[in-house]
């Protein structure tokens, strides 16, 4: 596991296996940023010849290793893209930092150490430098057995000497720790995790983190009304859960509400997946990984914040005892739900989390999910999609995402959707007749649970959760941690004062 420090030491003298410096693209060629600038003197101020002669630009993310040949002790340096020089130079945009770091890192895959000379003035940007080199860092072995793996850089050292740089640097390593946990959670086989062994990683994990854990299990479910968890999980052969995860502080005055659906895999049912839209779905579950990592971090971080996850578990497989296109659910709400596609099963689990979440009386509940391909179809792999029934509230999310550097974009709930919902015999329908706007029905859909006068917001990342791409930045191929940040954020604002809860 690569372990991060603070060090105020030059860049030319730090003891390392390989040095990081952060390079920008100008019309006169490569220039060293903040932090560079002594690997530059060591070498005679050639490091724009080098890098012109390797056809390095400066452009973000553009990476290359060269040899130092004794200029100074780390035997390799390595420049990283920043793109052009910003305006200004007193202030860095903290993603930048974060996807250079990330995809510096990436490139040293095997390597002892390294050390990262990016600009770190402040303790936010030294932050931003060590959480996106932590998150590079990130490599899933658990299942390789090649004799040529590469492990991930043991140990990272930022560069700064900025006040408070030391705290923010431990504040990244905790929201890394969450993320690794989410990513290891998202990539894991559903032969390995299926609803019950989530729920026991909960009670380990959290527990050690000093969450309190309540799991539910299909007996308790069935007992107390829990008809859309139920229903989902009734066609497997591992019966579903729901876990409660909460954190309390003495001195909070507010209290945030996370829920999050984990199909721990999708065969989409009885309305069975075609296999191309099939071998992925083992992270169907993000969401509820989200929550848990956030509430970790939460806990860990000891903010002064009340907060409480919902962790909504089940597999969706078909079988004789499957439920059925056409059955009626009696959910925990007390509504009915005529399921139309066993499909679209992730709000069924969701509804039964958003009404058991209201008991709690949070001052806000967010729910987190890969919900809908609408979702990717609308906004692509990299930007989730933000609903609420309070304007303000959908907004501040998308913000507080955008300063983590996880896209999310503002969507309505247009008010003629929701006839499309309409059923005969239930409530409710599950979903509309028409696939135009899906993504914003089964928003609406999930509204109708939430009673009046509860500020609620839904987070649509389907897309953003698991990257069939390759890596990018600080982002590896497979399961990304979506979102988890995001929710540490939200908890932060509200513990920030602890007397508004318009703070969100």
């Amino acid at each position: 596991m690569t372990t991060v420090r603070i060090n105020a030491s030059d860049a030319v003298s730090i003891e390392t296996s390989a040095l990081i410096i952060g390079v920008h693209t100008t019309p006169e060629g490569p220039r060293p940023a903040p932090g560079g600038e002594g690997l530059d003197q060591a070498l005679d101020g050639r490091l724009a010849e080098i890098l012109t002669t390797m056809g390095f630009t400066g452009k973000a993310e553009e990476v290359v290793k060269f040899p130092t040949l004794g200029a100074l002790p780390a035997p390799v340096a390595v420049a990283v893209g920043l793109g052009d020089v910003p305006q200004d130079e007193d202030g860095y945009d903290l993603e930048t930092l974060r996807r250079a770091a990330g995809a510096a890192v990436r490139a040293l895959a095997g390597t002892p150490s390294a050390a990262l000379a990016l600009p770190a003035r402040t303790a936010a940007e030294a932050e931003a430098v060590a959480l996106g080199g932590l998150l590079g860092a990130y490599d899933f072995a658990r299942y390789r057995t090649g004799g040529d793996l590469k492990p991930p850089v043991g140990e990272l050292t930022v560069l700064s000497g900025a006040a408070g740089a030391e705290e923010s640097v431990a504040h990244a390593a905790t929201l890394a720790d969450s993320v690794t946990l989410v990513r290891d959670l998202v990539n894991t086989p559903p032969s390995d995790l299926w609803p019950a062994r989530f729920a026991e990683i909960a009670q380990e994990t959290g527990g050690a983190a000093g969450l309190s854990v309540e799991v539910l299990d299909e007996v308790r479910l069935k007992e107390d009304g829990y008809g859309g968890i139920i229903g989902v999980g009734q066609g497997s052969v591992n019966p579903p859960r729901l876990v409660r995860v909460a954190y309390s502080h003495p001195e909070a005055s507010q209290k945030v509400a996370f829920v999050g659906k984990g199909i721990t895999f999708d065969s989409g049912g009885l309305s069975l997946k075609p296999s191309a839209s099939m071998d992925w779905m083992k992270s169907d579950m993000g969401g509820a990984g989200a929550v848990f990592g956030a509430l970790v971090a939460i806990a860990r971080l000891g903010l002064r914040v009340n907060a409480v996850g919902y962790l909504c578990l089940a597999e969706n497989m078909p079988s004789g005892s499957a439920q059925r296109p056409s059955d009626v659910l009696h959910t925990y709400s007390g509504k009915t739900v005529e399921v139309l596609d066993t499909d679209a099963e992730g709000r069924l689990v969701l509804i039964d989390g958003i009404a058991r979440a209201v008991e709690d009386e949070p001052d806000v509940i967010i729910d987190v999910a890969t919900l809908t391909g609408a979702q990717i179809v609308a906004l692509g792999w990299r930007t989730a999609g933000v609903m609420a029934n309070d304007d303000a509230l959908r907004e501040e999310i998308v913000r507080i995402a955008g300063e983590q550097g996880e896209g999310a974009w503002g969507m309505p709930l247009p008010a003629e959707l929701r006839k499309g919902l309409d059923s005969a015999v239930a409530d409710i329908a599950n979903l509309q007749p028409e696939r135009w706007g899906s993504m914003l029905a089964a928003g609406i859909f999930l509204r109708e649970f939430v009673p009046a006068g509860v500020r609620w917001a839904h987070v649509d990342m389907a897309g953003p959760a698991f990257n069939k791409g390759e890596p990018h930045g600080y982002t590896p191929k497979g399961g990304t941690g979506a979102l988890t940040r995001t929710l540490v954020a939200v908890a932060e604002r509200y513990a920030g004062n602890g007397t508004s809860a318009q703070a969100v």
